[in-house]
């Protein structure tokens, strides 16, 4: 095995704290051959599908990549900003902001992301990481609910960079945080918020990523965590069981998912004569092709000619303060025993970087 060439060591060197936030993954362009690019690298995950390599390749490269890649990338051209990718910016955003809000509360940490498929790939950020003399590192995945497919991947990805690494650096790890309750306030506030501008909808529809059903018999705790979230949900807003419905979206294949279906399921509530829907999508922390695109546009557009009259769609948590505060009260609590806490003058510092971070924050907004 060849090892990565390590940076110049000395002793006596404080020790820094670094927090990862990872998400999926975004193309670098909505162009046929850039998705291309990226979904060969996302399906090519044995976590994600869960079938024998070669048949596997067989498809992929032959039926899958060379008819999805062009649909998909006209799929990514409707929602692309001018900058670049939604999840991406938001990504970068949350990650800013959240070392900002660590700083306020007295930690002295670097706060970065990188992308599990894509870029900035996890290896890169690591190894920058490395350079820049982290030895202390919180992986925290941007997926609120477990799944191997998912969390488990990131770790993989992580684990295996560092097969290559000589001096690894102390690490911890966050598995979910589906029913943390900094987390399900901070939904109940944007449901809450949605509804003061636009009063509240017949049915809330709570759609979560779907997985092959498959994943749930083999032991994925996926689909529990994501029931477990809506339950605690529907309960902080007081919303009866006929009040909401949990559904899965995003299925890919032929084989069974996870279910009720999201798109399905509202083209039959249009049917029952329900006029208006708000659909809010508790599994994913950062808006992208799967809650612009899929619920913004195609499953509005279903509803609406199913007979539905409103269709509302609650954006997902993106910079929304509250999620931003319980952020850093996941990754406060992940950190402690490491010494990150400040003294008091620096506390002061932190508190004008937080500023600054949040007018970074709002700088790229505009610019963007």
């Amino acid at each position: 095995m060849t090892f990565l060439k390590e940076p110049d060591y000395s002793h006596g060197k404080t020790a820094k704290t670094a927090v990862l936030l990872i998400n999926l993954g975004t193309p670098d362009a909505p162009t046929t051959a850039a998705v291309r690019r990226y979904l060969k690298e996302f399906l090519s995950d044995p976590r994600v599908v869960e079938i024998p390599r070669l048949l596997w390749w067989i498809i992929l490269n032959c039926i899958c990549l060379p008819f999805r890649s062009k649909q998909s990338a006209a799929k990514y051209a409707a929602i692309w900003s001018k900058d670049g990718s939604p999840l991406k910016i938001h990504t970068e955003k949350q990650a800013l902001l959240l070392q900002g809000y660590l700083g306020e509360r007295g930690h002295e940490v670097k706060a970065t992301y990188a992308m599990r498929y894509g870029s900035p790939s996890i290896p890169s950020v690591l190894q920058k990481l490395k350079a820049e003399g982290y030895e202390r590192l919180l992986i925290l995945p941007a997926y609120p609910q477990y799944s191997a497919s998912t969390t488990a991947s990131n770790f993989d990805a992580v684990f295996r960079h560092y097969q290559r690494v000589r001096n690894v650096p102390e690490l911890r790890l966050v598995r979910n945080y589906h029913d943390h309750e900094a987390y399900i306030q901070a939904l109940k506030q944007s449901v809450l918020d949605h509804w003061m501008v636009n009063g509240k909808s017949e049915k809330l529809v709570m759609s979560f990523h779907g997985l092959p059903k498959a994943f749930l018999l083999r032991g994925d705790p996926y689909h529990c965590e994501c029931y477990k979230t809506a339950r605690l949900l529907a309960e902080q807003l007081g919303l009866d069981k006929d009040d909401y419905v949990v559904t899965f979206q995003s299925r890919l294949g032929r084989a069974e998912w996870l279910q009720p279906y999201t798109l399905p399921t509202v083209q039959q509530l249009a049917r029952a004569g329900v006029k208006r829907v708000d659909v809010i999508c508790p599994g994913f922390i950062a808006d992208c092709l799967e809650t612009l695109e899929e619920i913004g546009i195609e499953v509005r557009r279903e509803f609406i000619d199913a007979g539905g009259k409103e269709f509302h769609y609650i954006p997902c948590l993106n910079e929304n303060p509250a999620w931003l505060r319980a952020l850093a009260e996941i990754a406060e609590q992940h950190l402690i025993g490491w010494p990150t806490m400040l003294t008091v003058s620096l506390r002061e510092q932190h508190k004008q970087r937080a500023l600054l971070s949040r007018s970074e924050a709002k700088r790229l907004g505009a610019e963007r």
